[in-house]
């Protein structure tokens, strides 16, 4: 059946019950029929518990046939659905709850908290599988990480429609963002569905009519064996897992056939050139990529061949969306000038749960600035420079370390890099790498002789690091985030017990 004109998961599932939904970790399969009666059941639950349209529900939850029912039984009926990291501690966990309101906590028995219910069967038990009455859409609320203080809900108006009323504009957006489209497609999650991104791209594809499949969890060579089993078309990814993937041995990548892929998005950091254009060369012209924020959504967004013709940029405003750049006074700078993004959406406002104040500073006018330095060429491409919080003032001269990092990571002996500025008497920073070596590299002088003559004719000079640090692991969250922040002050309270230095 043709589910292009068909609004939506629920409609597609109605229609054609039959139809492959999910193929879970563990390899069950679910059909769109059988995962639609266990989300309306679930849905039924949740109204019986007295929840109504407004009320909040979390959930601590692994990737599963569980967070999926929850995200699709919370969106009909009007509720906000706060997805919890599971590896948070019971405090960092009991803090969100507390904050969100949460009436309902659903769980698994690996990520119990008090009073949380124990997966979906206790809310779908005895409850019909007919769609429940009064269905209003809902929406996901999302905690911000937390890097400059107590994480905050990011909660946006719900939208007073039905669901089948607002996925025609959702459809229509992701087609003219990432090409992505109603049909027999097959989307592989790769990353933990508590993130923004991957949880929005799993609905998104549900909606579409696209077959879900799960991954157990990131492993290079798993992710290949399960594009080429299923025929995958397309995934969310970060920039981490592709350094990985190019960093498997070459006879394991021409093992896998990988030329279903068709479109292959990432975003949540920022992708070194090199990177992105080994894994086109390998897999080819898909890797569609954009930028925002949990406050601003996809607010840029650039396809392939438009990134090839302008490598490094992370595109133009994406549509309903407006940016400028500007300086610390609030004055809008020209093209090819560096200075604060700002976006401004007719997608609609947002606002940060019970923190009036935090909103009204995260804005300027009507302009929101996810807190990136970046500027746009003439034809309107932003490139992004970095975040302003890890920008490096050295000698009075901005130095950004994502540029510094990118030049490492091009180096076959680095896994990961965190570049960070650490504060020097006579240059106000000093630039340190704290380099996590590839598997069977030996950390030392030579290599750090190595890794600097490296960086000779790919960043200036006063760029180089002045110092680099060798690390087993780097602390990354699975959507490749890196807080320099927690990484900086690490550093500084290891500092004068730690002989690394090099």
């Amino acid at each position: 059946m043709d589910v292009s004109a068909l609004p939506g998961f629920y409609a597609i599932a109605a229609a054609e019950p039959g139809r492959p939904a999910l193929i879970d970790a563990d390899g069950t399969r679910t059909s769109y029929g059988e995962l639609l009666a266990l989300v309306n059941q679930v849905s039924h639950g949740l109204r019986a518990r007295g929840l109504r349209t407004g009320d909040v529900v979390a959930g601590v939850l692994p990737n599963g046939i569980d967070q999926v029912t929850m995200v699709m039984a919370t969106w009909q009926i009007g509720l906000y659905y706060v997805p919890i990291n599971w590896h948070l501690t019971a405090s960092e966990v009991a803090y969100i709850l507390d904050d969100c309101d949460a009436k309902v906590v659903v769980t698994d028995p690996g990520h119990a908290v008090p009073g949380g219910e124990i997966g979906t069967a206790g809310l779908a038990e005895g409850q019909p599988t007919g769609a429940p009455a009064e269905r209003t859409a809902g929406a996901l609320m999302w905690y911000t990480s937390g890097t400059t203080g107590v994480p905050k809900g990011v909660q946006r108006p719900l939208p007073g429609a039905a669901p089948e009323d607002v996925v025609p504009l959702l459809v229509w957006f992701l087609g003219e963002v990432v090409d992505l489209a109603p049909g027999e497609e097959t989307h592989l999650v790769t990353s933990p569905m508590y993130h923004s991104a991957p949880c929005a791209h799993t609905q998104f594809a549900l909606h579409l009519g696209h077959t879900v499949v799960i991954a157990p969890k990131f492993d290079p060579e798993a992710i290949l064996q399960l594009i080429e089993r299923h025929r995958v078309s397309n995934a969310m990814m970060v920039p981490t897992m592709f350094h990985r993937m190019l960093r498997l041995p070459e006879e394991i990548r021409r093992r896998y056939d990988v030329s279903s892929l068709r479109q292959v998005v990432h975003t949540a950091a920022a992708c070194p050139v090199t990177v992105k254009q080994q894994i086109m060369d390998w897999w080819g012209p898909v890797l569609y990529e954009y930028y925002g924020s949990t406050e601003s959504t996809i607010a840029f967004s650039v396809k392939p061949h438009d990134w090839l013709a302008r490598p490094g940029t992370v595109g133009r405003p994406a549509p309903m969306f407006e940016a400028k750049i500007f300086d610390d006074k609030g004055v809008e700078l020209p093209p090819g000038e560096p200075g604060l993004v700002h976006v401004k959406s007719a997608m609609g406002s947002f606002e940060y749960r019970k923190d009036p104040a935090k909103t009204a500073a995260s804005m300027l006018g009507d302009w929101y600035a996810p807190g990136d330095i970046g500027f746009m060429d003439d034809d309107g491409y932003l490139f992004l420079c970095d975040r302003r919080t890890d920008l490096i003032v050295s000698g009075g001269v901005n130095i950004y370390p994502a540029e510094i990092e990118a030049a490492l990571l091009d180096h076959p002996a680095v896994a990961d890099v965190a570049v960070i500025g650490v504060p020097d008497e006579e240059w106000g920073h000093t630039v340190v790498a704290l380099v996590q070596p590839g598997d069977g590299v030996t950390p030392g002088s030579a290599l750090t002789a190595e890794l600097l003559a490296h960086c000779g004719p790919r960043i200036a000079r006063f760029k180089h690091p002045r110092v680099v640090e060798y690390r087993s692991e780097l602390p990354r969250t699975p959507t490749g985030k890196l807080s320099r922040s927690k990484v900086r002050e690490s550093y500084l309270a290891a500092a004068g017990n730690t002989s690394s230095s090099e």
